[in-house]
């Protein structure tokens, strides 16, 4: 049902949803990693988990993954999972699967989620998946906790490849204040094709528990960007922001902004061309600090292992780039699909999916200092033992100053873990 293409496609583009930290941090010290979970899809459980995690106020730490649950799909290993982590007092997490995609043939409920997951003020989940639905493109489901601890899944929207709709979603969604989802796809739209193309989508409750999708923007239009796989923004006006991983004037990716107009319409402006010469390419999703400066991962940079860029405004309407930081495999290799986060004093959080000491990929944070200059810290190096291996979703950072993550790999079966990292 699903070739290898997209995982090795994720692996170079993906992203999932930018998180704004909730915790002071004064500086990047050393941290302790643990692993919470070993995921298991053999056994019907969770299996591959491409994207970042949740939390509810009691702490309990929610996610998804693509493959796991059983099901027709993948030699029976399953269509993806959605999972809750629950810590006890004894200091353990105990794993329950929430949801099983794709129960029986052709999917109609979802398949392949790719995406991390948003909650409502009544406690349901929203999340996307990469294929399955009514015409087997795609999905914005609906998760509700219903009678004796068991979920409801409910599809909120199907994508179609008709030559308008969108069709592939690889990153989570966001809400407005009005409870309407906004979201991107890495596919679709009016200048799209299967792998190429995207747009950014508004989803609004029409009543009825019914939903209705508009095509906010369909990228793919002469220098636009193209392949939308990283998650959206709002600044505090509703402007929306996010990158490109491809496309733009030099093809090596955009970040954009799109501004509601009067009538419905919103306007694309494109913030930055990636990709000129040397610079760096294929962006990662952005994240705002306090002063409405844009920050984001991106392949190239000095090494030729990936970058940490700043995106700054300047008076004249447009923007700069600054490379804060390039990787020299040593410290990290490929920040591949995993957004940066940032905390109130400005630290930013982030992964890379390979390098570092056992060339697993690292979990890293970045410092500023006083004169500009950013210095690195490896937080954790993946890959040891039956440690994860291979981070490819960005990290969630709670009250304690705690941080949680997923890996791809790894793990004591080999098919990746959830883990802490503690100060």
């Amino acid at each position: 049902m699903r070739s290898e293409n997209i995982s090795i496609a994720r692996i170079a583009t993906l992203i999932v949803l930018t998180a704004t930290l909730l915790v002071v941090v004064p500086g990047v010290f050393a941290q302790q990693e643990s692993v919470l979970d070993s995921f298991n899809p053999k056994a019907a459980g969770p299996g591959q988990a491409f994207a970042g995690l949740i939390s509810d106020a009691a702490g309990n730490l929610y996610g998804t993954t693509e493959f796991g649950g059983g099901g027709p799909c993948n030699n029976s290993l399953g269509c993806g999972t959605v999972f809750e982590l629950s810590p006890t007092s004894g200091g353990a997490w105990n794993q329950k699967v929430l949801y099983n995609f794709c129960p029986k043939t052709n999917c109609p409920d979802g398949a392949y989620p790719l995406a991390g997951l948003v909650f409502d003020a009544a406690g349901n989940l929203y999340g996307t998946t990469y294929r399955g639905g009514a015409y087997f493109w795609g999905t914005v489901f609906e998760l509700s906790p219903a009678t004796g601890g068991s979920w409801k899944e409910k599809v909120l929207h199907s994508f179609n490849q008709n030559g308008s709709d969108a069709y592939g979603p690889e990153a989570g969604l966001i809400f407005d204040a009005q409870g309407s989802l906004y979201g991107t796809t890495s596919s679709g739209g009016a200048y799209g094709s299967e792998f190429n193309g995207g747009t950014v989508f508004e989803l609004k409750p029409a009543g009825g528990g019914r939903w209705t999708e508009t095509i906010l923007h369909s990228f793919g239009n002469g220098a636009d960007g193209s392949e939308a796989t990283a998650g959206l923004i709002f600044d505090a006006a509703g402007n929306l922001y996010s990158t490109t991983a491809q496309g733009g004037l030099y093809g090596g990716g955009t970040a954009f902004e799109l501004s509601p107009t009067t009538g419905a319409n919103w306007i694309e402006a494109i913030l930055y061309n990636f990709g000129s010469g040397t610079d760096p390419q294929h962006p990662q999703g952005l994240v705002f600090d306090g002063a409405g400066n844009l920050y984001t991962v991106a392949g190239n940079g000095l090494y030729g292992r990936g970058t940490v860029i700043e995106l700054k405004p300047t008076l004249g309407g447009g923007w700069t780039d600054t490379i804060l930081y390039s990787f020299n495999n040593t410290d990290g290799y490929g920040p591949n699909g995993a957004a940066l986060i940032m905390d109130k004093s400005g630290n930013l959080y982030g992964t890379t999916y390979s390098g570092g000491a056992y060339n697993n990929g690292v979990a890293f944070g970045l410092t500023p200092s006083t004169g500009g200059d950013w210095t690195e810290t490896v937080l954790h190096n993946f890959g040891r033992g039956q440690d994860g291996r291979n981070p490819s979703a960005p990290l969630l950072l709670n009250s304690s100053g705690k941080l949680y993550g997923t890996t791809v790999g790894g793990g004591a079966h080999s098919q990746g873990t959830v883990f802490e990292i503690k100060p």
